[in-house]
């Protein structure tokens, strides 16, 4: 039999997969998930979900949600992509990942349809987590977008509410290159019939939600028309204010088709999120002396609040450990970086990881100086030695990144 480790080998070997190797690893259909729950004899259809999607939050979003239905005492399924570390924190259940023995066991059985039908990393993932809430009798689980939306995998459900926190320039190749596409890709998830929560809006995404909802006879409820009181949360990111307010409105909507949600449950879900579900990379401090901060944040509109936020911290001076994938747009995420910083470059080590002198010469172009190292953990330790008590070291620009550094 198989080890776990043979198994994500063979796993992340089949098909291109998106994490690593970028736009190849992008299959625009859902034939094969609808073949695949064909095969499990429809797991997706045993169990309720909320579906989530958005270009940036909707990792904190889809675990806050978690957090608060636990709380409620509901059974929650938690699905998420990527992972930081294991490949397990994609699939858990009340904060607890997947086992071991299912992954090896889940592939091993249906080994040959896999190959067969030549399914992806991630067509792969979504039909074991499905299959797994389905046996493990969840009341709910919560379905993160892998990517876009009307075509990912995940698209096959029929939630009770779908989220779509808010839209971004990200992923363009796949997506289009405007606002108006992408949230037309991420209008995707509404369903006929199911209500849907809009996150933030812009100008020109507010329209593309309003019609699609229309011609799905769909109730559209948008977050920013809510006004809540501040609820605490160990998420500390100044970013989640607008998660939260997506969370608050989503979980109105949960309360009006029947779940039981009382005040008490929201507050201490909101708190405890990253007790209850083990989230991790957002805004975490990693240690004191230096304060160490990372963030997997690595577009534009994501990373504009986190580099605000540093700048209030107090510090002497400031070190940054950044490491990015080679098909970001510099030009947009170079600008927000503050000059006065002291640069450690890195390559994440995925291959499409963007080589550390490269990216230390685009970034000389815009004022942004230091050395290169060919590791992330060569910057991060370079980092360390080069600080003092008083000063901060933040290490952000990519989730794999953060993921080599936690």
């Amino acid at each position: 039999m198989a080890s776990y480790q043979e198994t994500l080998d063979w796993m992340f070997q089949q098909l291109p997969m998106y994490q690593k190797q970028g736009k190849t690893a992008f299959k625009k259909d859902l034939t094969n998930i609808l073949k695949f729950a064909e095969e499990l004899q429809k797991p997706q259809e045993k169990f309720k979900t909320i579906h989530v999607g958005g270009t940036n939050g909707k990792g904190s979003t889809s675990h806050m949600l978690a957090s608060v239905l636990q709380e409620a005492g509901y059974k929650v399924g938690l699905y998420t992509s990527p992972h930081l570390k294991d490949y397990r924190e994609r699939i858990k259940i009340n904060g607890k990942m997947i086992s071991e023995s299912f992954v090896v066991e889940f592939i091993q059985q249906h080994q040959d349809f896999l190959a067969r039908q030549q399914l992806s990393f991630f067509e792969m993932s979504v039909g074991m987590a499905f299959q797994y809430f389905s046996e493990e009798k969840v009341d709910i689980a919560v379905i993160e977008v892998g990517l876009g939306g009307r075509l990912d995998s995940t698209n096959i459900i029929t939630p009770e509410v779908s989220v779509i926190t808010n839209i971004g320039l990200d992923h363009t190749q796949f997506l289009g290159n405007t606002y108006e596409a992408i949230a037309y890709e991420k209008a995707g998830i509404i369903k006929k019939n199911i209500p849907v929560v809009i996150g933030e809006t812009l100008a020109e995404t507010k329209n593309v939600f309003q019609q699609k909802a229309n011609a799905m006879n769909s109730c559209i409820v948008f977050a920013e028309d809510n006004d809540f009181t501040e609820i605490n949360s160990d998420l500390k990111g100044s970013y989640q204010i607008y998660n939260k307010r997506t969370v608050l409105t989503a979980l109105e909507v949960l309360k009006s088709v029947g779940w039981q949600l009382d005040e008490q449950s929201i507050r201490r879900g909101i708190a405890n999120t990253v007790k209850n579900t083990g989230l991790r990379g957002r805004w975490e401090v990693l240690q004191t002396e230096p304060k160490t901060i990372c963030d997997t944040a690595h577009n534009k509109e994501g990373l504009r609040f986190v580099l605000q936020q540093l700048q209030e911290e107090p510090f002497e001076q400031l070190h940054i450990v950044l490491g990015v994938v080679n098909d970001k747009d510099l030009g947009s995420i170079l600008p927000l970086f503050p000059k006065s910083a002291t640069y450690y470059f890195c390559k994440p080590s995925v291959p499409r990881g963007l080589d550390e002198k490269e990216l230390e010469k685009i970034s000389k172009n815009f004022n942004l100086v230091g050395r290169a190292f060919s590791s992330v953990e060569k910057a991060y330790l370079a980092a360390n030695e080069n600080t003092k008590n008083t000063d901060l070291i933040y290490v952000g620009g990519s989730t794999f990144t953060v993921a080599e550094i936690i």
